[in-house]
């Protein structure tokens, strides 16, 4: 059975693993591009944050940024590598939703990247059913990002599995 943390940042393995996160994307994304938030960046009263635990071990984490009262954007979505390519993904994109329609958010958004170290990232909120979009909130047109979005409700959204 899987469990979730709110908030726990300075948990040591959720600390290491967004430390980790933060590294990789920054030194994959083109200076100008990068759109990962460190630690103080999540703890922002706008974000919501939570970490996944499966046999007290961490299998990953995501947050939820509000950007007005129906529309949130994740960040921050990582899978531990011990969890990697075994589905695990899904669910914690699948927590997030449930998340966000507790907290009365209609739509999502995420942006990622486009080169090759994001294809991965693609393909699952692909396989989420996130479609293309044009930039929000803060966001303009890059080349080196991709901008993706959701709409969700109580009565029509399933899970993925």
């Amino acid at each position: 059975m899987i469990k979730s943390i709110e908030g726990n940042f300075d948990q040591p393995d959720v600390n290491e693993l967004l430390t980790k996160h933060f590294i990789e994307l920054r030194a994959a994304s083109p200076e100008g591009s990068t759109h990962v938030l460190d630690i103080p960046g999540l703890k922002i009263p706008s974000i919501k944050f939570w970490s996944l635990w499966k046999d007290e071990k961490l299998l990953g984490c995501g947050a939820l940024k509000f950007l007005d009262e129906s529309h949130g954007e994740f960040k921050s979505i990582r899978v531990h590598d011990n969890f990697r390519n075994q589905g695990n993904g899904i669910k914690v994109i699948n927590h997030l939703i449930e998340e966000a329609k507790k907290l009365k958010i209609k739509q999502i958004s995420i942006e990622t990247g486009a080169g090759e170290f994001f294809k991965p990232a693609r393909k699952l909120f692909k396989k989420c059913n996130f479609e293309l979009c044009k930039p929000f909130a803060h966001y303009k047109e890059d080349i080196n990002s991709i901008y993706l979005t959701k709409l969700i409700s109580n009565d029509l959204d399933k899970k993925v599995l």
